[in-house]
C-alpha cells in the first residue's frame, strides 16, 4: 500500500515535444515523422501540425514518454509550392528581387538614412511597376493599336484587326479610338495584380501573429510584434501602384492625342488635353508621396489600412483614366498614326530614373555600413559559470559586398524587368511583323522603342562575362579540390585511402564553398550590367536609332559584330521569356516541377513585401505565427518542454519564431538547428536582422541552442557563436561527412556524401537533442528561469 501511495503521490513528468521544421522544398508529414499513419492536430492542408496517430494522445499519458520527445512535424511546403498557380508568381520575379534589397540595407542607428535607403527602395519598386505596364502599353498601344493597326500592310496579315484599321471607314479607325481600346489590356493587367495583392494580403499578412511582450528600448527588429504583420503598409503600397499603373496608361493614351491637338485643335479641346495631363501629374506625385511614406509600423499590431486615403487615390485614377480614353476617343478627322507612338520615350526616362536611385541606394547604403553600429546588448553573467556571454575581441562577420548587397540586388531586379518588358516587346513585334524585323526595308512596323533593342543588345556580353567567370570558378574549383585531399585523409587517419574516394569527397568540399563566392559573382555581373546599360542608354539618346543602324557606316567587321549582338540578344530576351512562361506551365502540370519551383519562392519569399505589394507574399506571415501560438498554446496548457528542430529554411523560421516568443515560453523551449543558413547566407545578405549582434542577443536570450553542420554542406554552415567559460558555444561540427571512409563492419556498404540532409541520422543529433532537454530540466525538477530577449520587456 505504501508503495502505490507514493507511486500515486509522484508528480507527473513533464511532457517533452520535438517541434520539427522542415527546409526549402518541402516534404509530407509521413517522411518527416517516419510514420505511414499521421493526423493533422492543427491547421489545415496549407500549412499544419501533424504526429503520429499513435502520438496523436501523448498529453494524456505523459509517462509514456519518458525516454524521448513526442515528434511533431510543422508543414509549411504548401505555402510557396502548394498548386499550380502559384508558378505564375515566376513572372513577377523582378517585383521578389527589388522586395529583397529592402531587407539588405546594413544595420545602423541612424534612423534619417535608414528611412531614406527604405524609400529609395519603395520608389524603385515603383518604377518597376510602371515599367511592366509600360511594357504592356508598349504591346497593346504602340505595335498593336497604334503601328500595326495603322499600317494596311499588317492588317493584311492580321484579320483580327480589320475592324480597327486605319482607312476602312469603322468607328474604331481613328487613331484615338484604337487608343483607347487597346489601353483595355495594361488596364486589365493592372487590375489583375491588384486582385492577386488583395487576395494574397488577407490570407497572409491579414493574420494576426502571438500577442509577445510589450517591445522596449534595443529590441531586435525580429522581436518587434509588428514585424509579421505588414496589414497596413501593404494596403499602402498596392494602392499607390495600382493608382501609378492606371496613370501610367492614362498617360499612355492622353499624351498622343495632346501632341496631336497642339498642332491645330480648337482651344477647348486642347484646354482639356492640358487639364487631364495636369490631374495625371498631380495624382502621380500623390502616388509617389503615398509610397515614401508607407514605412512598416513593426513597434505594434497596426490595423489601420487608410481606406479613405487609398479608395480617394485609387478612385481619382481610375476617374483620370476614364476620361483620358473618352478625351482621346473624340473625333479628329485629320489624325493618322505614323513611326512609333509618342510616349515610348518613356522607357528611356524610366532606365534614367531607376539608375538614379540606384546610385542613390548605393550612397545610403555606404553611409549606413560606415556608420557606428547600433549600441550592442550589454554582456551579462550566465547563469551556469557566471562568465560574461560573447567575446569582445571576437571580429565582425562579413556582410555581402561591403553593405551594397541592397542596391546590386536593386539593379538586378531592374535588369530582370528589363529581359521580361524587352523581350515580350521584341515577341510581340516578330510575331505582328510575320517573322521580319521590324524598322528595316519592307517592315511595315517601326518596332518596339530603340533603347529596348540596345539593352538586348547588350545581354550577349554579359553572357559573356558570365562565362569568363563561370571558367574562372571552374578553376579555381579544381585547384581547390587537389588543395582539400591532405585534408580528407587527415579526417579519417585509420583507413586506407584510395584516390578516387578522396577526391570524390575533396569536390564535394569545394563545391561547397562555392556559394561564399556568390557576392564576388554578384558584384561582377552587376557592374557589368550597370555600364552596359548606361552605354545603351546613351546609344539610345545620341542615335536614335538601333546598334546595327548606328553601325552601317563602320568597318564591316564593326557593323558585323553589332548586327549579330543586336539578334541575338532579340532572340535571347525573347528566349529568356518564353522559358519563364514555359517553366510556369510546365509547373502549373507538373508537381515535382512545382516543387522546384516552390524551392525558389521558400528562399525569396521569406520576407514581408515591404517595397513591393505585387511581389509574391511572405509565406512567413503565416508560419511565424503559426510556430509562436503553437508553442505558446502548448506549453501553456501542458507545462512541458520543447525542442525546436529547424533544418535548412526551417532554421530561419524557427529562430524568427522563438524571437517571438514572451519570456515565460522561451524558457521552456530549446533550439535545436542543423543545414543552418542563419550566419552563412542570411547574416552576409541581411545583416540588420541575422547580423551579429542580433545572433548573438538571440544566444544570450535562449537558455539552450546547438547547430549541427558538415563541411560538405553548400547552404548551412557555422552560426559562429562563441560560447562561455563553460560551455562550448552554439556550434557541433564540423560532423564527419561521410561517416565512414570505406567499407568496415559497422559500415558494409559505401556510405554517401549527404551534403545537406539526413542530419538526424548522424549519431550527434540524438545527442544534442538529449543535451538540450536535460538543460531545459535540471535536477531539481524545475524549469530554467526565463530571460527576456535583450532591451524587451519581460514583464
Amino acid at each position: 500500500m505504501t508503495v502505490g501511495t507514493d507511486a500515486e503521490a509522484a508528480p507527473r513528468p513533464p511532457l517533452a515535444l520535438e517541434l520539427l521544421v522542415h527546409g526549402v522544398g518541402g516534404t509530407t508529414p509521413e517522411r518527416m515523422l517516419d510514420d505511414p499513419r499521421t493526423v493533422c492536430l492543427a491547421g489545415d492542408d496549407t500549412a499544419g501540425v501533424h504526429r503520429r496517430a499513435c502520438d496523436a494522445d501523448a498529453e494524456e499519458h505523459p509517462e509514456q514518454h519518458r525516454e524521448a520527445p513526442v515528434p511533431e512535424a510543422y508543414c509549411w511546403s504548401n505555402l510557396t509550392s502548394g498548386n499550380g498557380s502559384r508558378a505564375l508568381w515566376l513572372l513577377l520575379l523582378p517585383f521578389m528581387v527589388a522586395n529583397l534589397a529592402h531587407w539588405m540595407r546594413p544595420p545602423s542607428h541612424r534612423r534619417t538614412l535608414s528611412r531614406g535607403y527604405g524609400a529609395a527602395v519603395r520608389l524603385l519598386a515603383l518604377t518597376l511597376t510602371v515599367l511592366l505596364v509600360a511594357a504592356a502599353c508598349e504591346v497593346a498601344l504602340d505595335l498593336v493599336g497604334w503601328q500595326c493597326a495603322g499600317s494596311p500592310r499588317c492588317v493584311r496579315g492580321s484579320s483580327w484587326l480589320g475592324f480597327a484599321a486605319a482607312g476602312s471607314g469603322g468607328w474604331w479607325s481613328e487613331p484615338g479610338r484604337r487608343l483607347a481600346l487597346a489601353a483595355l489590356v495594361p488596364a486589365a493587367l493592372t487590375a489583375l495584380l491588384w486582385w492577386l495583392s488583395h487576395r494574397t494580403w488577407s490570407a497572409y499578412e491579414s493574420q494576426r501573429p502571438a500577442p509577445g511582450a510589450a517591445a522596449g528600448p534595443g529590441t531586435p527588429s525580429l522581436a518587434l510584434p509588428g514585424f509579421w504583420y505588414g496589414r497596413r503598409s501593404v494596403a499602402r503600397l498596392r494602392a499607390a501602384h495600382t493608382a501609378a499603373g492606371l496613370l501610367t496608361v492614362a498617360a499612355a493614351v492622353t499624351v498622343p492625342a495632346l501632341r496631336h491637338d497642339h498642332g491645330g485643335a480648337s482651344v477647348p479641346l486642347r484646354a482639356l488635353g492640358w487639364a487631364l495631363a495636369g490631374l495625371i501629374c498631380c495624382l502621380a506625385l500623390a502616388a509617389v508621396a503615398v509610397t515614401c511614406r508607407a514605412a512598416r509600423s513593426e513597434a505594434g499590431l497596426d490595423d489601420a489600412t487608410d481606406h479613405r486615403s487609398s479608395r480617394a487615390l485609387l478612385a481619382a485614377s481610375a476617374a483620370a483614366l476614364a476620361a483620358a480614353a473618352c478625351y482621346a476617343a473624340w473625333h479628329r478627322p485629320a489624325w493618322t498614326a505614323t513611326g512609333r507612338l509618342p510616349t515610348a520615350q518613356a522607357f528611356i526616362v524610366l532606365t534614367v530614373l531607376q539608375g538614379a536611385l540606384i546610385a542613390a541606394l548605393a550612397l545610403l547604403a555606404a553611409l549606413l555600413y560606415r556608420s557606428p553600429p547600433p549600441e550592442s546588448v550589454p554582456a551579462q553573467a550566465d547563469t551556469d559559470t557566471g562568465a560574461g556571454q560573447g567575446d569582445p575581441g571576437e571580429p565582425p562577420r562579413p556582410v555581402a559586398l561591403s553593405g551594397l548587397a541592397g542596391p546590386a540586388v536593386g539593379l538586378l531586379a531592374c535588369g530582370l524587368g528589363g529581359v521580361l518588358t524587352g523581350g515580350g516587346a521584341q515577341r510581340a513585334a516578330d510575331w505582328l511583323d510575320r517573322g521580319r524585323t521590324p524598322g528595316e526595308a519592307g517592315s511595315p512596323l517601326a518596332g518596339p522603342p530603340a533603347v529596348l533593342t540596345w539593352e538586348a543588345s547588350v545581354i550577349p556580353l554579359v553572357l559573356a562575362l558570365l562565362a569568363v567567370a563561370g571558367a574562372a570558378v571552374a578553376w579555381r574549383l579544381h585547384g581547390r579540390e587537389r588543395a582539400l585531399c591532405g585534408e580528407v585523409e587527415a579526417a579519417y587517419p585509420d583507413e586506407q585511402h584510395r584516390p578516387a574516394r578522396t577526391r570524390q569527397i575533396a569536390a564535394a568540399v569545394a563545391r561547397a564553398r562555392l556559394t561564399d563566392s556568390a557576392p564576388l559573382l554578384v558584384a561582377v555581373v552587376c557592374a557589368a550590367a550597370f555600364v552596359l546599360g548606361a552605354a545603351a542608354v546613351t546609344g539610345a539618346l545620341t542615335g536614335g536609332g538601333t546598334p546595327g543602324d548606328r553601325a552601317a557606316d563602320a568597318p564591316a567587321a564593326v557593323s558585323a559584330a553589332a548586327r549579330a549582338a543586336q539578334a541575338l540578344g532579340s532572340w535571347l530576351v525573347g528566349a529568356g521569356v518564353v522559358a519563364l512562361v514555359a517553366l510556369g506551365r510546365r509547373a502549373y502540370r507538373d508537381p515535382a516541377a512545382r516543387r522546384t519551383v516552390g524551392i525558389l519562392w521558400d528562399v525569396g519569399t521569406f520576407w514581408p513585401r515591404a517595397a513591393h505589394p505585387f511581389a509574391p507574399p511572405c509565406y512567413a506571415e503565416r508560419a511565424v505565427p503559426d510556430l509562436s501560438w503553437r508553442m505558446e498554446s502548448w506549453t501553456a496548457r501542458t507545462g512541458g518542454r520543447i525542442i525546436l528542430s529547424g533544418h535548412s529554411q526551417g532554421s530561419v523560421l524557427s529562430a524568427a519564431a522563438v524571437w517571438q516568443l514572451d519570456p515565460a515560453t522561451r524558457g521552456r523551449v530549446a533550439l535545436l538547428t542543423y543545414g543552418c543558413p542563419l550566419t552563412r547566407l542570411y547574416g552576409r545578405w541581411f545583416p540588420a536582422y541575422f547580423g551579429q549582434q542580433p545572433l548573438d542577443g538571440l544566444h544570450h536570450d535562449m537558455h539552450a541552442w546547438r547547430n549541427l553542420w558538415r563541411r560538405t554542406d553548400p547552404i548551412g554552415g557555422p552560426v559562429g557563436i562563441r560560447g562561455t567559460a563553460g560551455e562550448g558555444g552554439v556550434d557541433r561540427g564540423p560532423l564527419l561527412d561521410p561517416a565512414a571512409y570505406g567499407r568496415s563492419v559497422s559500415h558494409p556498404l559505401p556510405e554517401p556524401v549527404r551534403g545537406h540532409s539526413d542530419f538526424q541520422a548522424d549519431p550527434a543529433f540524438a545527442r544534442e537533442r538529449a543535451a538540450l532537454l536535460a538543460r531545459l530540466l535540471p535536477a531539481g525538477g524545475k524549469a530554467l528561469p526565463a530571460q527576456g530577449i535583450s532591451g524587451r520587456s519581460s514583464g
